[in-house]
């Protein structure tokens, strides 16, 4: 008997498998169900730390602000149809130094993750994902009627990898969110290629679409796209977006990198399809992000990496643990359930994230905002949680 969205939520815990709904997989605002339920995270109040959806807090610097000023002020492109796909293709493909046709655009990595849940998945061929992880694939597939599969993460709240081996063989389509969200937990890239590469040996009907959305975050060793994988294995997808270290959320623009065939396969159901269909500001905003110069994505995952250890000591030092943390968020046992703590954050001008079913009684997702955000937001926090609380902790 299927569990509603209620009776889910209600009884599954960390041990919990065999069903999963969009309601226990989570991002940030941008998600249309969770920005129904809660509007007022639609617009940033002046003087409100906005620490809720995952943004980058200093945006995409002065070479991409300049290439939308150039497109403002000559007037006439935003007025027509853009041809820049081929100009983005290949700019993608140059920083890759892969061909343009193993790169596919989209409206922001979204559209991405939901034509590969409309191509790969059907009624005999299930999503697999963790419980919980980015919403986006199982609440499209629930959306078409199409079976869903959650697997549990491990006592680290990482991603089980013989679990979720043994959960997606037969799949239609698997979703590997690595950086996990919100979660913020990683998964070492050896670890990652001999999952796959098992998955496929054990299932090659099976298609598994790797999200490295937060890759540019991650400050640990092992760490390794896994493009160089999808191009030489059809069954692999990778999804990538500038909405995170770049600084473009508002401008919608993503791409997945792959085989061509499976590419091909995508390719009619996303806005890149059609002639010119892609937002003319997101397709030169992200030409002129993916040409920076490395120091620009490195520059930010530095940045990110002090305010990380600053929240993540605060929140250790008064007792409360979070997640081995690899993102530009964390996922923090606060002890106490996450709408309470939101609220009252909430009235104090800072806005947190929403509840992440199962574990919505114990732990908050905190996005790393700047270091001026964290420093007046754990001032908030030692009020709401009634811990001492200093700004040079």
């Amino acid at each position: 008997m299927a569990l509603s969205r209620r009776q889910f939520v209600q009884t599954v815990g960390i041990g919990a498998g065999a069903a999963l709904t969009s309601s226990v997989w989570g991002r940030g605002r941008e998600n249309s169900v969770w920005s129904a339920l809660e509007p007022d995270l639609q617009a940033v109040e002046r003087g409100v730390v906005c620490i809720a959806s995952n943004e980058n807090p200093v945006g995409p610097g002065q070479k991409v602000l300049g290439s939308l000023r150039a497109l403002l002020e000559g007037g006439t492109r935003p007025g027509r149809y853009s041809g820049q796909m081929g100009e983005l293709s290949e700019a993608i493909a140059g920083h890759f130094k892969v061909k343009t046709e193993n790169v596919l655009l989209g409206e922001g990595s979204t559209e991405i993750l939901r034509a590969a849940t409309q191509v790969f998945t059907s009624k005999t061929k299930a999503l697999v994902g963790t419980i919980p992880t980015y919403e986006e694939c199982a609440g499209y597939a629930e959306l078409i009627g199409n079976p869903v599969h959650g697997v549990k993460l491990n006592s680290e709240f990482k991603i089980d990898l013989d679990a979720m081996l043994a959960a997606s063989k037969g799949a239609g389509l698997v979703f590997y969110c690595n950086p996990n969200n919100p979660t913020a937990t990683y998964v070492g890239a050896k670890a990652t290629r001999d999952f796959l590469t098992k998955l496929i040996a054990a299932s090659p009907e099976t298609t598994i679409l790797v999200d490295e959305a937060y890759f540019d975050y991650v400050t640990d060793a092992d760490h390794e796209t896994h493009v160089p994988f999808a191009l030489d294995h059809p069954q692999v997808i990778v999804a990538r977006t500038f909405s995170k270290a770049y600084g473009m959320a508002g401008l919608r623009q993503g791409y997945a990198l792959g085989h061509p065939d499976t590419l091909k396969k995508l390719r009619g159901w996303t806005a890149s399809s059609g002639t010119g269909s892609l937002n003319v500001f997101g397709m030169a905003a992200a030409t002129v992000a993916i040409q920076q110069d490395a120091s620009f994505t490195a520059n930010e995952r530095n940045r990110n990496k002090v305010v990380r250890d600053f929240s993540m000591k605060w929140f250790a030092d008064r007792g409360m643990k979070p997640t081995d943390c690899q993102a530009n968020f964390m996922f923090v046992n606060i002890g106490t359930p996450a709408k309470a703590f939101r609220d009252a954050c909430r009235a104090k001008g800072v806005m947190v994230a929403r509840d992440f079913p199962p574990f919505h009684q114990t732990h908050a997702r905190i996005t790393l905002g700047t270091m001026e955000e964290m420093q007046k937001a754990v001032q908030v926090f030692g009020d709401v949680l009634g811990k001492k609380s200093t700004a040079a902790a």
